[in-house]
This record gives C-alpha cells, structure tokens and sequence, in this order.
C-alpha cells in the first residue's frame, strides 16, 4: 500500500529556466531605471520648454477649456463628448471676470483679445444650447 501512494503522490519539478528569465529581466528593469536616474533635467523633459506665462496664454487656456466643454474642439482619436454647457458656462464666466476685474489695467491688444475671444465663445455656447 505504501508503494501505491507513492505512485499516487504529486512529483513537484523546479523549473530552474523561469527563474534565470526572472532574474534576466530584473536586471534589465534596474539598468534601465539606473539610465533613467542620470539624465540630466533637460533630457527627461520631452515636451520641450514652456512658453512665458502671460495674459495671453491665460486667456487662451481658459477658452481652450471652454471650447472643449462645449464639444466646440476635440481631441483627435478620441470619441466624441457629450458638450457640457455647465462647465462651458463656468469658463466664459471666469474670463468675464477677469475681464472686469482687469478693467483699466490691460494694453489695447490685450482689452480686444479678450473681448473678442468672449464674443466668440459667447456665440459657441448659444449655437451649442439650441
């Protein structure tokens, strides 16, 4: 009977390849972590350098969120969005009131971007809201 179990016993075989490829890729993962650690800044950074901040740029980011709210821009490859009128409200809202907040205090170039860019977005959201 003790020869019958013996030969009902599960044999467990060590598979010694796996862990010499486990190992082979932990050392290729920490090589490549240890090449991550020395780039300098300048190479980690892919985008490449910011623009100045400005009131410009501020205005455009703000009617670039606006823009996507309102379903008015899309990001390519993605599906298309639903427009969220809110949210679209919200950001021609805040640009309204930078606008009044900064009355007085802008160039020319400055006063007429900003107004036309409300009086587009303006436009957007009547033609998005019928």
């Amino acid at each position: 009977m003790a020869e019958k179990e013996k030969k009902e016993e599960k044999k467990i075989i060590v598979d010694e390849d796996w862990k010499a490829e486990a190992r082979k890729e932990k050392e290729i993962l920490a090589a490549q972590e240890e090449a991550e650690k020395k780039k300098t800044p300048e190479e980690k950074q892919a985008r490449g350098p910011l623009p100045q901040g400005n009131f410009a740029a501020l205005i455009s980011m703000l009617t670039t969120q606006a823009l996507f709210a309102l379903g008015l821009l899309q990001v390519k490859g993605q599906e298309k969005r639903e427009p969220d009128l809110e949210l679209g409200k919200y950001n021609i809202d805040m640009l309204e009131i930078l606008e009044e907040k900064t009355k007085g205090n802008l160039t020319k170039e400055e006063e007429t971007v900003l107004a036309n860019t409300l009086n587009e977005l303006r436009m957007g959201y009547v033609k998005v809201a019928e």
